[in-house]
């Protein structure tokens, strides 16, 4: 077993630009941190779909880089254990000579077009899982990748790193697994299904919960980054769902939402969420048999250079911060583009704005109504779209009582994170930091602490992750009046059906 006193944890997030490692000690303090770039490659196929590749082989390079930085500055005699995140659905074939394929990373379409096929062939299943295949899944990548390698063997994004790490191959975790086809309720890949679609299960990885002990750090990779040997190596989750767990939404009924470009809202249920709209799915969590429900907005902050110059962001807060929100403040809808995903899912949405009963183009909107009421319209309209999120889940069963937290970009807004608690009517926490990288620390910590069992990531994160501020929601009868016609605006479109 593995034992040290003084103890610190090392978490690293595989993002699309960098990688990133943190190391963390037991009270959640930051004691190192270090990033390394990562290099795209994006292209049209023959066929018109995108392509986003990257070369595997530079996140183990890049990891090996953090992790020496981070070694640097810290005893690595405390160091308890290591945990890694990835992109979700990012894979890339591999073979008895190396690496087959690029990495194939999770917005590539080149399997859209399998999509449907896979959708159908497993229908049962993934209704039972309460989710249904998308375009840019790792599955549909996965038969794409296989018709043209087919003795090549499936490997994720983490499961290179973190065999990079041990030395050896390593499972995936049922997180990561999920895009894949996993089936997490049953603890298997449907070999019937998969083998329908000409994946072999015998090419894809074994599957373990996160917090699993993966095997102990390689010499060689000890050697390179100064880390110990043996220095235990413990099963991820996707970047998604280690910031869940960095913002600390891991016990029933607590949520977090990440508002950057667009606004993703994740949180913790005792029973799996089924959702016949299909905008929202579920991982299986590590702990407790609960399942981590969520979903991805198309609407968010990126919204907003739309409407007004980012760089007026700053002096129209200061003048909102001041004066308060304009008694004539629009209702907008901001969505950017076309196609929402949640808390609806309607491929031709498209943003608006009420001119009186009148909807009109969010392109209009500044001209119409000044810089500092559009500023203030979206900024609400994309509280609304996180409180109707929220209700959409509480209608498919959801508990939605417990702590919200906040986190992304955005919240460095404090106009915002206050107009967002207003429309929400509950106070919203923001953490210090909820980086996926903190996450994996966190988890690292808890599966330590298990030593073998269930992590206890409700324990862990009381511990670790510290809240900066707390917003308490203000009573605005001007607000609720334009939630209320924004969710009748809604509703009249036929987009609402829960």
């Amino acid at each position: 077993m593995w034992v040290v006193t003084e103890r610190t944890w090392i978490g690293v997030d595989l993002g699309t630009q960098s990688v990133r490692a943190l190391a963390v000690d037991d009270a959640g303090g930051l004691r190192a941190e270090a990033s390394r770039p990562l290099q795209s490659h994006r292209d049209r196929g023959a066929d018109g779909s995108t392509r986003h590749e990257q070369d595997p082989a530079s996140w183990c390079a890049a990891v090996d880089e953090v992790l020496a930085e981070v070694a640097g500055r810290v005893d690595v005699g405390t160091v308890g254990g290591i945990a890694v995140d990835a992109t979700s659905g990012t894979v890339v074939l591999d073979g008895a000579s190396g690496f087959l394929t690029a990495g194939v990373m999770y917005d590539d379409g080149r399997g859209a077009d399998r999509a449907a096929r896979a959708q159908e062939a497993g229908a049962e299943t993934w209704s039972r899982l309460g989710h249904r295949i998308g375009g840019t899944w790792a599955l549909p990548t996965v038969m794409a990748l296989l018709d043209e390698h087919p003795d090549g063997r499936v490997r994720h994004q983490t499961d290179v790193v973190t065999g990079h790490l041990v030395g050896r191959p390593t499972a995936t975790d049922t997180s990561t697994a999920l895009k894949t086809g996993y089936d997490v309720i049953e603890g298997r890949w449907p070999a019937e299904v998969l083998t329908a679609l000409g994946v072999d299960p015998a090419r894809l990885p074994d599957v373990v919960l996160p917090g699993t002990r993966l095997g102990g750090l390689a010499e060689a990779v000890a050697a390179t980054t100064g880390l110990r040997a043996g220095t235990p190596v413990v099963a991820g989750m996707t970047d998604g769902c280690a910031a869940q767990i960095g913002a600390g939404a891991v016990a029933p009924g607590t949520w977090n939402a990440v508002l950057g470009t667009t606004l993703v809202l994740k949180g913790v249920t005792e029973g799996l969420v089924h959702d016949p709209t299909g905008t929202v799915y579920s991982h299986r969590g590590p702990q407790g048999g609960w399942w981590l429900p969520g979903g991805a907005s198309s609407t968010g902050a990126g919204v907003l250079g739309d409407v007004v110059p980012a760089d007026r962001f700053d002096a129209v807060t200061a003048v909102l911060r001041e004066e308060g929100p304009p008694a004539a403040t629009p209702v907008v809808y901001p969505l950017a583009g076309h196609g929402e995903r949640f808390p609806f899912a309607v491929a031709d949405a498209e943003g608006f704005w009420l001119d009186g009963d009148r909807a009109r183009p969010l392109a209009e909107l500044a001209a119409a109504v000044g810089e500092t009421a559009a500023f203030a319209g979206v900024c609400e309209g994309v509280a609304f779209v996180e409180r109707l999120c929220l209700e959409h889940l509480e209608t498919l069963g959801a508990d939605v009582s417990g702590t919200r937290t906040i986190s992304g970009g955005a919240t460095r807004n404090p106009w915002w994170n206050q107009r967002r608690a207003d429309v929400a009517g509950v106070p919203l926490q923001r953490p210090r930091s909820a980086e996926p990288a903190f996450g994996m620390a966190v988890l690292a910590r808890a599966a330590a602490d298990a030593d073998g069992g269930e992590p206890d990531l409700v324990a862990a994160a009381a511990a670790m992750v510290r809240v900066d501020e707390t917003v308490e929601p203000r009573a605005d009868a001007a607000l609720e009046e334009r939630y209320g016609r924004f969710h009748a605006a809604i509703a009249g479109r036929g987009w609402l059906t829960t």
